[in-house]
Protein backbone atom coordinates (compact mmCIF):
# COMPACT_ATOMS: atom_id res chain seq x y z
CA UNK A 1 0.00 0.00 0.00
CA UNK A 2 2.84 2.37 0.81
CA UNK A 3 5.10 1.44 -2.11
CA UNK A 4 6.60 4.65 -3.49
CA UNK A 5 5.64 5.76 -6.98
CA UNK A 6 8.30 8.00 -8.49
CA UNK A 7 8.63 10.25 -11.50
CA UNK A 8 11.73 11.89 -12.87
CA UNK A 9 12.70 15.16 -11.21
CA UNK A 10 13.54 16.71 -14.54
CA UNK A 11 10.09 16.10 -16.03
CA UNK A 12 8.17 18.95 -17.65
CA UNK A 13 7.51 21.65 -15.07
CA UNK A 14 3.69 21.56 -15.13
CA UNK A 15 2.01 24.42 -13.24
CA UNK A 16 0.92 23.06 -9.87
CA UNK A 17 -2.73 24.06 -10.27
CA UNK A 18 -2.88 21.97 -13.47
CA UNK A 19 -0.85 19.04 -12.17
CA UNK A 20 -3.09 16.07 -11.34
CA UNK A 21 -0.45 14.73 -8.98
CA UNK A 22 -0.45 17.94 -6.94
CA UNK A 23 -4.25 18.12 -7.02
CA UNK A 24 -4.51 14.56 -5.65
CA UNK A 25 -2.11 15.50 -2.86
CA UNK A 26 -4.09 18.68 -2.14
CA UNK A 27 -7.37 16.76 -2.09
CA UNK A 28 -6.00 14.21 0.36
CA UNK A 29 -4.47 16.91 2.54
CA UNK A 30 -7.66 19.01 2.59
CA UNK A 31 -9.86 15.99 3.39
CA UNK A 32 -7.56 15.13 6.28
CA UNK A 33 -7.65 18.71 7.59
CA UNK A 34 -11.46 18.85 7.43
CA UNK A 35 -11.55 15.54 9.29
CA UNK A 36 -9.30 17.06 11.95
CA UNK A 37 -11.65 20.02 12.39
CA UNK A 38 -14.68 17.75 12.76
CA UNK A 39 -12.74 15.50 15.16
CA UNK A 40 -11.86 18.36 17.52
CA UNK A 41 -15.47 19.56 17.61
CA UNK A 42 -16.67 16.03 18.36
CA UNK A 43 -14.02 15.56 21.05
CA UNK A 44 -14.79 18.85 22.79
CA UNK A 45 -18.55 18.21 22.67
CA UNK A 46 -18.24 14.65 24.01
CA UNK A 47 -15.84 15.78 26.76
CA UNK A 48 -18.14 18.62 27.89
CA UNK A 49 -21.17 16.32 27.89
CA UNK A 50 -19.36 13.63 29.88
CA UNK A 51 -17.37 15.49 32.55
CA UNK A 52 -16.90 18.82 34.23
CA UNK A 53 -15.46 21.81 32.35
CA UNK A 54 -12.07 21.29 33.99
CA UNK A 55 -12.09 17.61 33.01
CA UNK A 56 -13.03 18.53 29.47
CA UNK A 57 -10.12 20.96 29.37
CA UNK A 58 -7.73 18.22 30.48
CA UNK A 59 -9.00 15.90 27.74
CA UNK A 60 -8.53 18.60 25.11
CA UNK A 61 -4.99 19.33 26.36
CA UNK A 62 -3.87 15.69 26.50
CA UNK A 63 -2.91 15.56 22.83
CA UNK A 64 -0.66 18.62 23.10
CA UNK A 65 1.89 16.93 25.38
CA UNK A 66 2.99 14.01 23.15
CA UNK A 67 2.80 16.25 20.09
CA UNK A 68 5.29 18.71 21.58
CA UNK A 69 7.56 16.10 23.20
CA UNK A 70 7.78 13.74 20.22
CA UNK A 71 7.74 16.25 17.35
CA UNK A 72 11.50 16.21 16.74
CA UNK A 73 11.51 12.41 16.73
CA UNK A 74 8.73 12.55 14.17
CA UNK A 75 11.03 14.51 11.88
CA UNK A 76 13.64 11.77 12.14
CA UNK A 77 11.02 9.15 11.22
CA UNK A 78 9.87 11.20 8.23
CA UNK A 79 13.44 11.43 6.92
CA UNK A 80 14.16 7.75 7.52
CA UNK A 81 11.06 6.20 6.00
CA UNK A 82 9.90 8.91 3.58
CA UNK A 83 7.18 11.52 4.16
CA UNK A 84 4.56 9.94 1.90
CA UNK A 85 4.70 6.56 3.63
CA UNK A 86 4.60 8.19 7.07
CA UNK A 87 1.60 10.38 6.15
CA UNK A 88 -0.35 7.40 4.77
CA UNK A 89 0.31 5.26 7.84
CA UNK A 90 -0.43 8.18 10.20
CA UNK A 91 -3.77 8.92 8.54
CA UNK A 92 -4.65 5.22 8.64
CA UNK A 93 -3.93 5.02 12.37
CA UNK A 94 -5.85 8.23 13.09
CA UNK A 95 -8.83 7.00 11.07
CA UNK A 96 -8.86 3.65 12.90
CA UNK A 97 -8.63 5.32 16.33
CA UNK A 98 -11.46 7.78 15.62
CA UNK A 99 -13.76 5.11 14.18
CA UNK A 100 -13.01 2.79 17.13
CA UNK A 101 -14.14 5.45 19.61
CA UNK A 102 -17.19 6.21 17.45
CA UNK A 103 -18.15 2.53 17.58
CA UNK A 104 -17.62 2.48 21.34
CA UNK A 105 -19.88 5.50 21.78
CA UNK A 106 -22.59 3.89 19.63
CA UNK A 107 -22.50 0.73 21.79
CA UNK A 108 -22.04 2.23 25.24
CA UNK A 109 -22.43 5.52 27.02
CA UNK A 110 -19.68 8.12 26.63
CA UNK A 111 -16.82 8.14 29.10
CA UNK A 112 -13.80 10.31 29.72
CA UNK A 113 -11.24 7.50 29.51
CA UNK A 114 -11.89 6.55 25.87
CA UNK A 115 -11.80 10.22 24.94
CA UNK A 116 -8.54 10.78 26.80
CA UNK A 117 -6.96 7.72 25.16
CA UNK A 118 -8.12 8.92 21.75
CA UNK A 119 -6.64 12.37 22.37
CA UNK A 120 -3.37 10.79 23.48
CA UNK A 121 -3.17 8.59 20.38
CA UNK A 122 -4.09 11.50 18.12
CA UNK A 123 -1.40 13.73 19.64
CA UNK A 124 1.23 11.00 19.39
CA UNK A 125 0.45 10.33 15.74
CA UNK A 126 0.35 14.06 15.04
CA UNK A 127 3.96 14.28 16.22
CA UNK A 128 4.88 12.04 13.28
CA UNK A 129 2.24 13.28 10.84
CA UNK A 130 3.00 17.02 10.98
CA UNK A 131 6.72 16.87 10.03
CA UNK A 132 5.96 14.36 7.26
CA UNK A 133 3.08 16.35 5.78
CA UNK A 134 5.25 19.47 5.82
CA UNK A 135 8.08 17.67 4.00
CA UNK A 136 5.81 16.16 1.33
CA UNK A 137 5.25 19.16 -1.03
CA UNK A 138 8.90 19.12 -2.11
CA UNK A 139 8.39 15.53 -3.31
CA UNK A 140 5.19 16.02 -5.31
CA UNK A 141 6.16 19.03 -7.45
CA UNK A 142 9.20 20.78 -8.85
CA UNK A 143 11.13 23.33 -6.82
CA UNK A 144 9.93 26.10 -9.13
CA UNK A 145 6.30 25.38 -8.20
CA UNK A 146 6.75 25.25 -4.42
CA UNK A 147 5.54 28.81 -3.79
CA UNK A 148 2.36 28.08 -5.74
CA UNK A 149 1.92 24.80 -3.84
CA UNK A 150 2.30 26.65 -0.52
CA UNK A 151 -0.43 29.03 -1.64
CA UNK A 152 -2.67 26.09 -2.61
CA UNK A 153 -1.95 24.47 0.73
CA UNK A 154 -2.94 27.70 2.49
CA UNK A 155 -6.21 27.73 0.57
CA UNK A 156 -6.82 24.12 1.64
CA UNK A 157 -6.23 25.06 5.28
CA UNK A 158 -8.59 28.04 5.04
CA UNK A 159 -11.24 25.94 3.32
CA UNK A 160 -10.94 23.25 6.00
CA UNK A 161 -11.27 25.79 8.81
CA UNK A 162 -14.34 27.40 7.21
CA UNK A 163 -16.10 24.15 6.27
CA UNK A 164 -14.96 21.88 9.11
CA UNK A 165 -16.66 23.82 11.90
CA UNK A 166 -20.19 23.87 10.42
CA UNK A 167 -19.89 20.24 9.28
CA UNK A 168 -18.80 19.15 12.74
CA UNK A 169 -21.59 21.09 14.40
CA UNK A 170 -24.14 19.63 11.98
CA UNK A 171 -22.90 16.09 12.62
CA UNK A 172 -23.16 16.60 16.40
CA UNK A 173 -26.66 18.08 16.06
CA UNK A 174 -27.89 15.21 13.89
CA UNK A 175 -26.33 12.18 15.56
CA UNK A 176 -24.34 13.31 18.59
CA UNK A 177 -20.64 12.83 19.23
CA UNK A 178 -20.64 9.27 17.85
CA UNK A 179 -21.91 10.44 14.45
CA UNK A 180 -19.42 13.32 14.41
CA UNK A 181 -16.52 10.95 15.18
CA UNK A 182 -17.71 8.63 12.40
CA UNK A 183 -17.87 11.50 9.92
CA UNK A 184 -14.37 12.66 10.95
CA UNK A 185 -12.98 9.15 10.52
CA UNK A 186 -14.51 8.82 7.04
CA UNK A 187 -13.04 12.17 5.96
CA UNK A 188 -9.59 11.12 7.16
CA UNK A 189 -10.06 7.75 5.42
CA UNK A 190 -10.82 9.60 2.17
CA UNK A 191 -7.31 11.06 2.21
CA UNK A 192 -5.59 7.65 2.24
CA UNK A 193 -6.37 6.44 -1.33
CA UNK A 194 -5.67 9.92 -2.70
CA UNK A 195 -2.25 9.96 -1.04
CA UNK A 196 -1.52 6.41 -2.19
CA UNK A 197 -2.07 7.55 -5.79
CA UNK A 198 0.39 10.44 -5.45
CA UNK A 199 3.67 9.97 -7.33
CA UNK A 200 6.90 11.18 -5.76
CA UNK A 201 9.61 12.96 -7.68
CA UNK A 202 13.14 11.66 -7.58
CA UNK A 203 15.17 14.38 -5.94
CA UNK A 204 18.64 14.74 -7.43
CA UNK A 205 21.68 14.86 -5.18
CA UNK A 206 22.17 18.28 -3.63
CA UNK A 207 18.70 19.48 -4.60
CA UNK A 208 18.44 21.59 -1.49
CA UNK A 209 19.65 25.13 -1.85
CA UNK A 210 21.43 27.23 0.68
CA UNK A 211 24.73 27.08 2.51
CA UNK A 212 26.06 25.50 5.66
CA UNK A 213 28.85 27.08 7.66
CA UNK A 214 31.64 24.83 8.85
CA UNK A 215 35.23 24.94 9.94
CA UNK A 216 37.75 24.05 7.27
CA UNK A 217 39.55 20.78 7.95
CA UNK A 218 41.36 17.91 6.33
CA UNK A 219 38.56 15.41 5.96
CA UNK A 220 35.99 15.32 3.19
CA UNK A 221 35.89 18.72 1.54
CA UNK A 222 33.30 20.08 -0.84
CA UNK A 223 30.88 22.78 -1.79
CA UNK A 224 28.02 24.09 0.33
CA UNK A 225 24.78 22.18 0.72
CA UNK A 226 22.98 24.02 -2.04
CA UNK A 227 25.56 23.89 -4.78
CA UNK A 228 24.97 22.56 -8.25
CA UNK A 229 25.66 18.95 -7.46
CA UNK A 230 29.04 17.61 -6.37
CA UNK A 231 32.21 19.68 -6.42
CA UNK A 232 35.33 17.64 -6.98
CA UNK A 233 38.76 19.12 -6.35
CA UNK A 234 41.72 18.86 -8.68
CA UNK A 235 43.26 16.11 -6.59
CA UNK A 236 39.99 14.33 -5.86
CA UNK A 237 41.15 11.14 -7.55
CA UNK A 238 44.77 10.41 -6.78
CA UNK A 239 46.49 7.11 -6.06
CA UNK A 240 47.76 6.87 -2.51
CA UNK A 241 49.17 4.39 -0.05
CA UNK A 242 45.71 3.09 0.74
CA UNK A 243 42.71 2.49 -1.47
CA UNK A 244 40.55 4.94 0.40
CA UNK A 245 36.87 5.12 -0.29
CA UNK A 246 34.09 7.33 0.97
CA UNK A 247 30.66 6.02 1.69
CA UNK A 248 28.41 9.08 1.91
CA UNK A 249 24.80 9.87 1.82
CA UNK A 250 23.13 12.41 -0.40
CA UNK A 251 19.36 12.83 -0.38
CA UNK A 252 18.85 9.46 1.25
CA UNK A 253 21.08 7.50 -1.18
CA UNK A 254 24.65 6.38 -0.52
CA UNK A 255 27.39 7.05 -3.07
CA UNK A 256 30.94 5.70 -3.26
CA UNK A 257 33.84 7.57 -4.75
CA UNK A 258 37.58 7.11 -4.71
CA UNK A 259 39.10 10.05 -2.86
CA UNK A 260 42.48 11.62 -2.11
CA UNK A 261 45.87 10.15 -1.67
CA UNK A 262 48.40 11.13 0.95
CA UNK A 263 48.46 14.90 1.24
CA UNK A 264 46.05 15.30 -1.70
CA UNK A 265 42.85 17.27 -2.07
CA UNK A 266 39.36 15.84 -1.82
CA UNK A 267 35.95 15.99 -3.42
CA UNK A 268 32.39 16.07 -2.16
CA UNK A 269 30.82 12.70 -1.55
CA UNK A 270 27.68 13.42 0.43
CA UNK A 271 26.55 15.20 3.50
CA UNK A 272 28.69 13.05 5.76
CA UNK A 273 31.15 10.35 4.90
CA UNK A 274 33.25 7.67 6.54
CA UNK A 275 36.63 7.29 4.85
CA UNK A 276 38.45 3.97 5.31
CA UNK A 277 42.23 4.40 5.02
CA UNK A 278 45.45 4.42 6.95
CA UNK A 279 46.42 5.88 10.25
CA UNK A 280 44.05 6.89 13.01
CA UNK A 281 40.98 9.04 12.62
CA UNK A 282 40.56 12.61 11.65
CA UNK A 283 37.48 14.70 11.21
CA UNK A 284 37.24 17.62 8.86
CA UNK A 285 34.45 19.95 8.02
CA UNK A 286 33.85 22.30 5.20
CA UNK A 287 30.46 23.36 3.97
CA UNK A 288 28.81 21.30 6.71
CA UNK A 289 30.23 17.94 5.62
CA UNK A 290 32.02 15.70 8.08
CA UNK A 291 34.49 12.96 7.25
CA UNK A 292 36.16 10.40 9.52
CA UNK A 293 39.26 8.52 8.39
CA UNK A 294 39.14 5.06 9.89
CA UNK A 295 41.80 2.52 10.72
CA UNK A 296 42.45 -0.23 8.17
CA UNK A 297 39.96 -2.99 8.53
CA UNK A 298 37.33 -0.90 10.30
CA UNK A 299 33.89 -1.56 8.93
CA UNK A 300 32.55 1.38 6.98
CA UNK A 301 28.79 1.71 6.73
CA UNK A 302 26.76 4.09 4.60
CA UNK A 303 24.67 6.77 6.14
CA UNK A 304 20.98 6.11 6.22
CA UNK A 305 18.08 8.40 6.83
CA UNK A 306 19.98 11.58 6.15
CA UNK A 307 22.53 11.47 8.89
CA UNK A 308 22.49 8.20 10.82
CA UNK A 309 25.81 6.35 11.00
CA UNK A 310 26.06 2.59 10.95
CA UNK A 311 23.64 -0.13 9.95
CA UNK A 312 20.20 1.11 10.91
CA UNK A 313 21.72 4.16 12.55
CA UNK A 314 20.71 5.74 15.85
CA UNK A 315 17.63 7.93 16.00
CA UNK A 316 19.26 10.24 18.53
CA UNK A 317 22.27 10.63 16.26
CA UNK A 318 19.95 11.43 13.35
CA UNK A 319 18.30 14.13 15.46
CA UNK A 320 21.60 15.66 16.59
CA UNK A 321 22.89 15.75 13.02
CA UNK A 322 19.67 17.42 11.84
CA UNK A 323 19.79 20.08 14.55
CA UNK A 324 23.45 20.74 13.79
CA UNK A 325 22.60 21.06 10.11
CA UNK A 326 19.98 23.72 10.88
CA UNK A 327 22.26 25.59 13.28
CA UNK A 328 25.06 25.86 10.70
CA UNK A 329 22.84 26.75 7.76
CA UNK A 330 23.17 30.40 6.79
CA UNK A 331 19.51 30.66 5.72
CA UNK A 332 17.63 28.11 7.83
CA UNK A 333 19.14 29.17 11.17
CA UNK A 334 17.93 32.81 11.05
CA UNK A 335 14.70 31.71 9.37
CA UNK A 336 13.87 29.41 12.30
CA UNK A 337 14.53 32.25 14.76
CA UNK A 338 12.37 34.61 12.70
CA UNK A 339 9.53 32.06 12.63
CA UNK A 340 9.79 31.54 16.40
CA UNK A 341 9.63 35.26 17.20
CA UNK A 342 6.87 35.89 14.69
CA UNK A 343 4.66 33.11 16.06
CA UNK A 344 5.29 34.07 19.69
CA UNK A 345 4.18 37.63 18.94
CA UNK A 346 1.26 36.60 16.75
CA UNK A 347 -0.53 33.74 18.56
CA UNK A 348 -1.41 35.55 21.79
CA UNK A 349 -3.10 38.67 20.37
CA UNK A 350 -4.95 36.87 17.59
CA UNK A 351 -6.38 34.22 19.92
CA UNK A 352 -7.08 35.06 23.54
CA UNK A 353 -6.15 38.72 23.09
CA UNK A 354 -8.81 39.34 20.46
CA UNK A 355 -11.51 37.82 22.67
CA UNK A 356 -10.55 40.08 25.57
CA UNK A 357 -10.31 43.10 23.25
CA UNK A 358 -13.82 42.48 21.89
CA UNK A 359 -15.17 42.17 25.43
CA UNK A 360 -13.40 45.35 26.53
CA UNK A 361 -14.72 47.37 23.58
CA UNK A 362 -18.24 45.93 23.76
CA UNK A 363 -18.09 44.46 20.25
CA UNK A 364 -19.73 41.24 21.38
CA UNK A 365 -19.41 37.81 19.82
CA UNK A 366 -20.60 39.03 16.43
CA UNK A 367 -17.97 41.76 16.35
CA UNK A 368 -15.23 39.33 17.30
CA UNK A 369 -16.46 36.95 14.60
CA UNK A 370 -16.34 39.76 12.03
CA UNK A 371 -12.75 40.59 12.97
CA UNK A 372 -11.76 36.92 12.69
CA UNK A 373 -13.52 36.75 9.33
CA UNK A 374 -11.50 39.74 8.15
CA UNK A 375 -8.31 37.98 9.16
CA UNK A 376 -9.40 34.82 7.36
CA UNK A 377 -10.23 36.72 4.18
CA UNK A 378 -6.82 38.41 4.21
CA UNK A 379 -4.96 35.16 4.78
CA UNK A 380 -7.00 33.47 2.06
CA UNK A 381 -6.25 36.31 -0.35
CA UNK A 382 -2.51 35.90 0.30
CA UNK A 383 -2.74 32.17 -0.38
CA UNK A 384 -4.75 32.79 -3.55
CA UNK A 385 -2.19 35.34 -4.74
CA UNK A 386 0.64 32.84 -4.37
CA UNK A 387 -1.39 30.03 -5.94
CA UNK A 388 -2.15 32.16 -9.02
CA UNK A 389 1.15 33.97 -9.39
CA UNK A 390 3.34 30.99 -8.62
CA UNK A 391 6.54 32.85 -7.87
CA UNK A 392 7.39 35.94 -5.85
CA UNK A 393 10.56 37.78 -6.93
CA UNK A 394 12.90 38.77 -4.11
CA UNK A 395 11.13 36.33 -1.77
CA UNK A 396 13.44 37.06 1.16
CA UNK A 397 12.85 40.80 1.01
CA UNK A 398 9.09 40.36 0.58
CA UNK A 399 8.94 37.99 3.55
CA UNK A 400 10.90 40.45 5.73
CA UNK A 401 8.75 43.47 4.93
CA UNK A 402 5.51 41.50 5.19
CA UNK A 403 6.56 40.39 8.67
CA UNK A 404 7.45 43.94 9.73
CA UNK A 405 4.22 45.35 8.28
CA UNK A 406 2.17 42.65 9.98
CA UNK A 407 3.81 43.49 13.32
CA UNK A 408 2.81 47.14 13.00
CA UNK A 409 -0.76 46.12 12.14
CA UNK A 410 -0.95 43.84 15.21
CA UNK A 411 0.05 46.73 17.48
CA UNK A 412 -2.51 49.03 15.79
CA UNK A 413 -5.38 46.58 16.27
CA UNK A 414 -5.74 47.47 19.95
CA UNK A 415 -6.23 51.18 19.20
CA UNK A 416 -8.78 51.18 16.36
CA UNK A 417 -12.02 53.02 17.18
CA UNK A 418 -14.67 50.56 16.01
CA UNK A 419 -15.52 47.17 14.59
CA UNK A 420 -15.28 48.18 10.93
CA UNK A 421 -11.80 49.62 11.40
CA UNK A 422 -10.78 46.51 13.34
CA UNK A 423 -12.02 44.31 10.49
CA UNK A 424 -9.90 46.31 8.03
CA UNK A 425 -6.80 46.03 10.22
CA UNK A 426 -7.42 42.31 10.74
CA UNK A 427 -7.72 41.85 6.97
CA UNK A 428 -4.33 43.55 6.56
CA UNK A 429 -2.83 41.34 9.29
CA UNK A 430 -4.17 38.24 7.57
CA UNK A 431 -2.83 39.35 4.19
CA UNK A 432 0.67 40.13 5.48
CA UNK A 433 0.87 37.19 7.88
CA UNK A 434 -0.42 34.80 5.23
CA UNK A 435 2.12 36.07 2.71
CA UNK A 436 5.07 35.94 5.10
CA UNK A 437 4.01 32.52 6.44
CA UNK A 438 3.67 31.00 2.97
CA UNK A 439 7.03 32.41 1.90
CA UNK A 440 8.66 31.06 5.05
CA UNK A 441 7.26 27.62 4.20
CA UNK A 442 8.45 27.85 0.59
CA UNK A 443 11.94 28.95 1.66
CA UNK A 444 12.13 26.07 4.14
CA UNK A 445 11.22 23.65 1.35
CA UNK A 446 13.73 25.01 -1.14
CA UNK A 447 16.66 25.81 1.15
CA UNK A 448 16.68 22.54 3.11
CA UNK A 449 18.50 19.53 1.74
CA UNK A 450 15.89 16.83 1.00
CA UNK A 451 17.63 14.38 3.34
CA UNK A 452 16.96 16.75 6.26
CA UNK A 453 13.57 18.13 5.26
CA UNK A 454 11.57 16.08 7.79
CA UNK A 455 13.73 17.26 10.67
CA UNK A 456 13.70 20.86 9.43
CA UNK A 457 9.90 20.75 9.23
CA UNK A 458 9.73 19.18 12.70
CA UNK A 459 11.69 22.03 14.25
CA UNK A 460 9.48 24.63 12.52
CA UNK A 461 6.32 22.76 13.62
CA UNK A 462 7.58 22.48 17.19
CA UNK A 463 8.17 26.21 17.29
CA UNK A 464 4.72 27.02 15.88
CA UNK A 465 2.62 24.33 17.58
CA UNK A 466 4.64 23.60 20.71
CA UNK A 467 6.15 26.84 21.98
CA UNK A 468 3.98 29.59 20.47
CA UNK A 469 0.71 28.47 22.21
CA UNK A 470 2.47 29.03 25.54
CA UNK A 471 2.09 32.75 24.88
CA UNK A 472 -1.72 32.55 25.17
CA UNK A 473 -1.99 32.20 28.99
CA UNK A 474 0.81 34.73 29.37
CA UNK A 475 -1.02 37.19 27.13
CA UNK A 476 -4.26 36.71 29.07
CA UNK A 477 -2.51 37.31 32.39
CA UNK A 478 -0.68 40.36 31.05
CA UNK A 479 -3.89 41.87 29.64
CA UNK A 480 -5.53 41.39 33.02
CA UNK A 481 -2.68 43.29 34.66
CA UNK A 482 -1.91 46.05 32.13
CA UNK A 483 -4.75 46.11 29.59
CA UNK A 484 -4.95 45.27 25.91
CA UNK A 485 -3.00 48.21 24.47
CA UNK A 486 0.40 47.59 26.12
CA UNK A 487 0.19 43.82 25.56
CA UNK A 488 -0.67 44.16 21.86
CA UNK A 489 2.21 46.60 21.43
CA UNK A 490 4.62 44.26 23.25
CA UNK A 491 3.44 41.36 21.08
CA UNK A 492 3.96 43.50 17.98
CA UNK A 493 7.52 44.24 19.11
CA UNK A 494 8.24 40.52 19.55
CA UNK A 495 6.75 39.77 16.14
CA UNK A 496 8.70 42.64 14.60
CA UNK A 497 11.94 41.25 16.05
CA UNK A 498 11.43 38.27 13.78
CA UNK A 499 11.43 40.61 10.81
CA UNK A 500 14.51 42.41 12.14
CA UNK A 501 16.36 39.09 12.48
CA UNK A 502 15.51 38.23 8.88
CA UNK A 503 16.47 41.72 7.74
CA UNK A 504 19.88 41.48 9.42
CA UNK A 505 20.59 37.99 8.03
CA UNK A 506 22.08 38.78 4.62
CA UNK A 507 21.62 35.32 3.12
CA UNK A 508 18.00 35.09 4.25
CA UNK A 509 17.21 38.62 3.14
CA UNK A 510 18.56 37.87 -0.34
CA UNK A 511 17.04 34.40 -0.61
CA UNK A 512 15.17 33.68 -3.83
CA UNK A 513 12.69 31.00 -4.79
CA UNK A 514 13.75 28.84 -7.74
CA UNK A 515 12.28 29.57 -11.14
Amino acid sequence: MTATLTTQADAVDTPAHRDGNVLRWLGGYTASMIGDSVYYIALSWAAVQTGTPSQAGVVMAVSAVPRAVLMLGGGVIADRFGPRRVVIISDTVRCAAVLAVAGLLFLTGPGLWPLAVLALVFGTVDAVFLPAVGALPARVTSRGQLARVQGMRGLGIRFASVVGGPLGGLAVAVGGAAAAFTFAGLLIALSVPLLISVRLRELPAGDGAGAVDGAEGTGVLGAGCGGAGEAVGADAVKPGDGDERVVGERAGRSVRERLMGRGGGAGAAGRRGLVAGEGGKRVGRRGGRVGAVADPGERVAPEVGGGAVGPGGAAWQDLVVGLRYIRRHRVLAPLMLAIALGDLGFVGPLNVGLTLLADERGWGASGMGSVLAGFGVGAGAASLLLAVRGRVPHAGHVMVYACLGGAVAIGALAFVPGVLAAVGVALLIGLLAGLSGALCGALLQTQADPAYLGRVTAVASLVSLGFAPLSMPLSAAAIGAWGTGPVFVASAVVCGLGGVVALCARNLRRAELPT
